[in-house]
């Protein structure tokens, strides 16, 4: 008993079972083992400490832009995601105090687009989504701008149109004095000019820049208080005008008489028959350059007198057209403004009268400058006509 207690002792078994089992303890110094640390080779070590001690390596260089070719010598980018340049367009199209600072228009399609290159305008960024439309536009006037490809889909939600093109130009603002017009518009350029009074829809300017130069009209003067000519909607609904004659902006009336040639007689559109030669009673400083005077109770504080000038009217078919003549379309709320009815009074000018039915307040801007415009051309040319006939006939 004694030998089978020390063999017991040996291989670490008690006698003393309490609960009627043998307790063997095993593995016990295998728990408490540390983990063991398993070191790299001597030349990693070295290497890893070197890491540590240096400094971080910059991230890779982001890669140059992508230039392709699109032939005739033309290269062009393929704009990335988040390029900057795309979000010049929305910017451009929104906001008149950015066009005018930058001195940037936006031109949407390829007839405008091709317009504007041939007038001589210069191209900045064309954004396209083919490089098929690349080649309806003359390759000259392309080689010194940004080409970028782009999806059409980012064209799309850029445009207001309902079937874009894929076409997109940021051009510098036109100078007229630098501009080359077509040669046909000048040859059919008649002595005949148009002022625009404080028009401020964007499709009534738009449609009357385009009625002017069908009309063959020498030059178009716009006044302070009339819409931006460059806005995106005037221009579509100028259908190229804009480079089709000269159009200057944003004139005080103290100025308009020194863009007038010598000798022109100012005549105002009208739908009132009569001649005016009545008082009117308008607040001090209502009637500015560019606003109409306005009819204001006994009562206004303020008010002061001012004297409509005196003008002959006669109907718009009857012979207005003996000197060079520039025809003022007032704007939509007020028509003609007090500083036209001046000016034209100090030229020996007169009321050109639409006749409409009675009850009819007044036409629209476009609709009157198309026909009092086509009017007067018609009446130049007869007279061009006549004139050429007497020089023909034999003298007596």
């Amino acid at each position: 008993m004694a030998a089978l207690g020390r063999v017991l002792a040996w291989f670490g078994c008690s006698l003393r079972r309490p609960s009627g089992a043998v307790e063997v303890r095993r593995g016990v110094r295998a728990l408490r083992r540390s983990p063991v640390r398993v070191l790299p080779p001597k030349k990693e070590q070295g290497a890893a400490a070197q890491a540590q001690m240096s400094p971080p390596e910059p991230p890779p260089p982001t890669p140059a832009i992508e230039r392709r070719p699109a032939g005739s010598g033309l290269w062009f980018e393929q704009a990335g995601p988040g390029d900057r340049r795309l979000g010049k367009v929305v910017t451009i199209a929104k906001s008149k105090k950015f066009r005018d600072h930058h001195r940037k228009v936006l031109l949407e399609g390829q007839r405008l687009i091709k317009d504007a290159l041939e007038a001589g305008a210069v191209l900045q960024t064309l954004f396209f989504s083919t490089v098929k439309h690349l080649k309806l536009l003359p390759e000259e006037k392309l080689k010194g701008a940004n080409l970028v490809k782009v999806k059409f889909e980012d064209i799309k939600s850029w445009s207001d149109l309902v079937t874009p093109q894929g076409l997109l130009g940021i051009f510098l603002k036109p100078d007229h004095a630098k501009m080359s017009y077509p040669a046909t518009q000048l040859t059919s350029s008649l002595p005949l000019l148009l002022i625009c009074d404080n028009i401020r829809d964007p499709g009534n300017l738009g449609t009357v820049l385009r009625s002017a130069a069908a009309a063959g009209c020498e030059k178009v003067l716009l006044t302070k208080g009339c819409v931006d000519p460059w806005e995106p909607k005037v221009i579509r609904a100028g259908m190229g005008a804009h480079f089709r004659l000269p159009i200057i902006t944003s004139l005080d009336w103290e100025s308009v008489p020194s863009n007038l040639p010598d000798g022109i007689q100012v005549c105002v559109a009208s739908n009132d028959p009569g001649v005016q030669s009545e008082t009117v009673s308008v607040p001090s400083g209502a009637a500015g350059a560019g606003s109409a005077p306005e009819h204001k109770d006994e009562e206004d504080e303020g008010a002061a007198e001012l004297c409509v000038p005196e003008l002959p009217a006669q109907y718009y078919y009857e012979n207005w057209t003996q000197t060079p003549v520039a025809v003022v379309i007032g704007g939509e709320t007020h028509g003609v403004s007090l500083d036209a009815l001046h000016l034209a009074a100090s030229t020996g000018g007169k009321k050109l009268v639409i006749p409409v039915v009675p009850g009819v307040d007044s036409l629209n801007s476009a609709i009157a400058a198309g026909i009092v415009l086509f009017e007067g051309k018609r009446q130049l040319l007869q007279r061009h006509k006549q004139d050429n006939e007497k020089q023909k006939l034999p003298a007596v």
